[in-house]
């Protein structure tokens, strides 16, 4: 999960009328490649008091909040103007980055097709065309080929194009997709007859990630969001009616909580899921019968989460009651009520149960033990169970999609650090596995010039903390070799180790890349997660800087050589350990970074900060606000030698507002000492992220690569 904070509030142009930005004071250019003779934008320091918890509390680049003030844009701009300059003497390594990671990819390629009825789907993308082309063929893959859709065609003329839903009706002649222009993630759905292959007059905008359709072939269910962009609204709408007369199905006034909406495999049931961080509550509809009114099967009970899957005439049930790790229950469709849930996999404290999917005669779990997916299958009618046996140490298995009910073969997708994305089909009774597609790599990759492995090291309480590692074969343990250290750490998000045909620019030059699978993760159960939230947060960062303490004491790295990365929750992870140890890191990459909590997190008009109240604390409690006010890296700036920074933010970003990476740049400017190079880079019509289309983001890891080439003198 990644965060979701999204629009802005108003704010007063009072202060601004005092002026945004003066260019240069101090701050001459140093050596380096990147480095330049230039002045850096001094963001103006407008004052701004607010009083909390009695306290007196200033703010002078508060006014950056303001997106559609004139010296707002015109400040980002000037900001992105000196990065680009700065950057300019790389831009010739930056070409050639790009060149080199784009001939490894197979750049006309063609997706697995998957099976649905007589029809088998897939997408393929064409040289030189940056968005997928979505296919299918009827009755055999010999079958002349049908477009349903050219994403290349859609995006014409527009900087930005992402899909969001992409749902064909059940008797396969309609399609639903929804996209997106802005980079906000607010969606317009749009209808396509396959048979005749028109666009369909009615629109339905301002729509989020949630459609499905009835089993009627004509009625679909969607979701809309709030003012504070949060996803509260279902509606129903009838094909050939005016959008403008949907009928809103169920509304949830909570903040905390989200509503989505699922199908399940079997096509009996829609799935009306509502989910604060903590807890959830299911409701169920008969997908034959649109017109009817969801049932609830357990009303929302605080600190308890479920998750429903069909089988037959009963529920599967995933659970936490009194099971920390989850355990799996079943429940008749009847009256699945909690006090007919009956344990049918009991919670074990070193396993966490993540999903289960459900088939005629198998059901398949996704388990988690020892920072590794495990996937066991069950055989309902011999009542045996096996795991699925994969060859490497670090690995991450996961199922691909598997629309069909009835079968017995089960689509797998296996890759590693050194093993490109693999999908398979699994016999689930014969355990005999079809490799259908390996993730081609050109110009000749030889995994076995590449070492993966695990290693452990140890917080400073104590607990042992996985890294996963991979490296050219046969380096040396000198303490020279150029190492990035990624994470994240929030939510419960497990970090999957998983191959990246990009990441060999890196390798290739000699780096380490390492993974931190830090607390506040749910790479180690639940259990993970919770001492790494809340008033356990600092577990997080102080997790990290272990692992980097770990690397340089195993002497992969040394501090000078170490350059760290992370996004969103995990650019909270790079700012804090940052301020915490600057003397530890020789560059940092912090990605649409959640780095001022503080205001953030009091401000409840900002999306969706009482939802993230359960994650992060309230800060309207004193408690709450001092331990997190004690990490928060916009508020713990200090005035020592920071390590050079790269910072990269989306005007349009909803999730993490643009304005805090650039008022965390603006402090860091103005507080920090030393020749450290400090960059923010703003993608003005992109949100969180980041570019679009394959070759634009490919030109946005080209440049980050050179920044951190360049900053950790790496030649060739």
């Amino acid at each position: 999960m990644i965060r979701r904070f999204e629009l802005p509030s108003a704010l007063s142009l009072v202060a601004l009328a005092l002026g945004v930005f003066a260019v240069g004071c101090g701050g001459s250019a140093v050596d380096g490649g990147a480095r330049m003779d230039l002045e850096p934008p001094i963001a103006a320091k407008v004052p701004h008091v607010e009083v909390r918890h009695g306290q007196q509390v200033n703010d002078d680049y508060y006014w950056l909040r303001e997106r559609d003030a004139r010296q707002v844009i015109e400040y980002l701009r000037e900001e992105n103007a000196y990065t680009e300059a700065v950057m300019k003497p790389t831009e010739p390594r930056q070409q050639r980055l790009y060149d080199e990671m784009l001939a490894r990819i197979k750049e006309t390629d063609l997706s697995v097709p998957v099976k649905i009825d007589d029809y088998y789907y897939y997408s393929r993308t064409e040289e030189g065309q940056q968005y997928k082309i979505y296919c299918r063929k009827r009755g055999s893959l010999d079958a002349a080929e049908e477009v349903l859709l050219d994403q290349n065609a859609l995006a014409e003329g527009q900087e930005f194009c992402r899909l969001g839903v992409f749902e064909v009706s059940p008797d396969h002649n309609l399609l639903a997709y929804s996209v997106d222009f802005e980079g906000n993630e607010l969606y317009t759905v749009h209808f396509k007859d396959l048979r005749t292959g028109e666009l369909l007059e009615e629109r339905i905008p301002g729509t989020y990630y949630s459609l499905e359709w009835a089993n009627d072939n004509r009625t679909v269910f969607y979701n809309t969001v709030d003012e504070a962009h949060r996803p509260w609204r279902l509606w129903r709408h009838a094909l050939g009616s005016d959008p403008a007369n949907d009928v809103q199905v169920y509304q949830e006034d909570d903040d905390r909580y989200f509503l989505g909406l699922s199908k399940t495999r079997s096509k009996r049931y829609l799935l009306l899921e509502l989910g604060s961080n903590n807890t959830s509550e299911v409701r169920y509809l008969e997908a034959d019968r649109p017109d009817g009114k969801f049932r609830t099967i357990h009303p929302r009970q605080h600190m308890l989460e479920y998750y429903v899957e069909h089988h037959g005439d009963r529920f599967l049930i995933l659970t936490n009651d009194e099971a920390k790790n989850f355990k799996l229950v079943e429940a008749p469709v009847a009256d699945p009520a909690k006090r007919n849930w009956k344990d049918w996999l009991p919670h074990r404290a070193g396993v966490k149960l993540d999903s289960v999917d459900a088939f005629e005669k198998q059901l398949v779990v996704i388990e988690r033990a020892e920072a590794l997916r495990r996937v066991r299958v069950f055989d309902l009618d011999a009542g045996a169970d096996h795991y699925v046996e994969f060859p490497e140490p670090v690995y991450t298995a996961s199922l691909e999609r598997n629309p069909e009910f009835k079968t017995r073969t089960v689509r797998l997708n296996y890759t590693s650090l050194v093993t490109p994305d693999s999908v398979y089909d699994y016999d689930m009774g014969t355990r005999d596995r079809t490799l259908l597609k390996e993730e081609e790599v050109l110009g000749g990759y030889d995994r076995t010039r590449y070492e993966s492995k695990r290693i452990w090291a140890e917080a400073p309480d104590g607990v042992r903390v996985p890294i996963s590692l991979v490296h050219k074969q046969g380096i040396a343990l000198d303490g020279g070799n150029p190492t990035m250290l990624y994470g994240y750490g929030s939510y419960g998000a497990s970090i999957n180790p998983g191959f990246s045909s990009e990441r060999l620019s890196l390798l290739d030059r000699g780096f380490v890349y390492a993974i931190a699978h830090i607390r506040g993760g749910g790479d180690m159960g639940r259990q993970w997660y919770d001492d790494g939230k809340l008033l356990a947060k600092k577990n997080t960062f102080t997790d990290f800087i272990a692992c980097a303490e770990h690397l340089i004491a195993e002497k992969y790295t040394r501090p000078e050589r170490l350059v760290i990365r992370g996004g969103s929750a995990g650019g909270l992870l790079v700012g804090a350990v940052t301020n915490m140890r600057p003397d530890l890191f020789g560059a940092v990459v912090a990605k649409v970074p959640f780095v001022d909590v503080i205001n953030t997190m009091f401000d409840e008009t900002i999306p969706l900060t009482v939802i993230e109240w359960e994650e992060w604390g309230d800060p309207n409690k004193p408690e709450y606000y001092e331990y997190m006010l004690s990490y928060s890296p916009y508020d713990n700036v200090r005035p020592v030698e920071y390590p050079d920074m790269l910072i990269t933010a989306g005007l349009n970003d909803p999730r993490v507002q643009y304005w805090e990476p650039a008022k965390w740049t603006a402090k860091l400017r103005q507080l920090k000492q030393g020749n450290g190079l400090i960059l923010l880079k703003t993608n003005m019509g992109a949100g969180h992220a980041g570019a679009s289309g394959r070759y634009d983001a490919l030109k946005e890891l080209a440049f980050e690569y050179a920044f951190v080439f360049d900053r950790l003198g790496i030649e060739g």
